[in-house]
């Protein structure tokens, strides 16, 4: 059965931390998959956005970055991934967010492809600034990904910003009380949950 983005793929309660989580196990070296490797899960994840993404009423209807655009998306979901990441183990590393705004700026600055009708182009990226309203043309996922980071940069409440115990994903709580501690509990709390019943029927006496 070949790979495909569900509802908890996009857990991460903004657009940017759901790119950034595109990275499965990504601190182990053996079992880390990169879904972005993949040309066309990058397309589809634009398309599964739109259904499933926290923030896809905010975007509008999300179309693929271009191809000649990706590295610097990739670059840019790096930078994300870094620099939320230290902030949500309060490291001070004033180096990762210049990183990070070094990367936002890569995205939002490169130009349209020669060729490309510059009504369509202008019309985007005035879409994702909310400056227009009717029929939208549909906002480039690297676009969209960058004013994401922005937004996130201005700064969720304190500890609203998580790294989830189990797949080490990066999440917003949107909990009340700020007490939510997986990413998905259908998926990651369960998991914990059944590995502690299973360490806890190992350690227990037989009769």
């Amino acid at each position: 059965m070949g790979f495909a983005w569900t509802a908890h793929r996009f857990s991460g309660g903004a657009l940017a931390l759901d790119v950034a989580n595109s990275v499965v196990l990504r601190f182990d070296a053996e079992r880390r998959i990169d879904r972005f490797d993949d040309p066309a899960a990058i397309d589809a994840f634009a398309g599964a956005a739109n259904l499933y993404g926290a923030e896809r009423k905010r975007f509008g209807p999300l179309i693929p970055a271009r191809l000649e655009r990706r590295n610097a998306f990739i670059g840019l979901r790096e930078a994300t991934d870094r620099h939320f990441r230290a902030l949500v183990r309060t490291e001070d590393r004033p180096d990762l967010l210049a990183d990070l705004l070094e990367a936002i700026a890569a995205v939002l600055r490169q130009p349209a492809p020669a060729g490309k009708g510059t009504p369509l182009d202008v019309a985007t990226a005035h879409s994702a600034l909310g400056l227009i309203s009717g029929p939208e043309p549909g906002t480039p996922l690297d676009v969209a990904t960058a004013h994401s980071a922005l937004g996130l940069i201005s700064g969720p409440e304190p500890g609203r910003l998580k790294i989830c115990p189990n797949c080490a994903w990066l999440f917003l709580d949107r909990s009340r009380n700020r007490s939510r501690t997986w990413c998905d509990m259908a998926v990651c709390g369960n998991r914990s949950k059944a590995r502690r019943h299973y360490r806890r029927s190992r350690e227990e006496p037989k009769p």
